[in-house]
């Protein structure tokens, strides 16, 4: 079981790790407007906190699970990466499209409210 472990922790964190910092590089590039930069640095690492504290949070009960398929290591060991795959890509993208939804409101806000008139 300690092997699983060892197998499953390394690869899902390294996954998350690495998403976490496409989001803060997505921010950086999308801050590329100086009228939005200050707005999407500081969402793409407020995203990113907690996109990875919810992501290592998913992947320990993700992990709490192998032993449930104990009979079958690799099976259990692969559905389990192939979960947390999964569940990390669908809040990457939930993750992105948050950060890209407070940038483009952005100019938005930052323009005069019309006259009535």
């Amino acid at each position: 079981m300690l092997t699983l472990a060892v197998i499953y922790l390394p690869l899902s964190l390294s996954v998350l790790a690495l998403l976490c910092l496409m989001i803060l590089r997505i921010g950086h590039m999308v801050g590329g407007c100086p009228a939005a930069r200050r707005r999407a640095e500081a969402a793409a690492v407020t995203i990113a906190t907690g996109y990875a504290a919810i992501g290592a949070g998913g992947i320990m009960l993700i992990g709490a699970l192998i032993p449930l398929l104990a009979q079958l290591p690799a099976v259990g060991v692969m559905a389990a990466l192939g979960f947390a795959a999964l569940c990390l890509g669908l809040g990457f993208a939930h993750a992105v499209g948050t950060l890209r939804a407070v940038v483009l409101d952005a100019p938005a806000s930052a323009a005069p409210a019309p006259a009535e008139g």
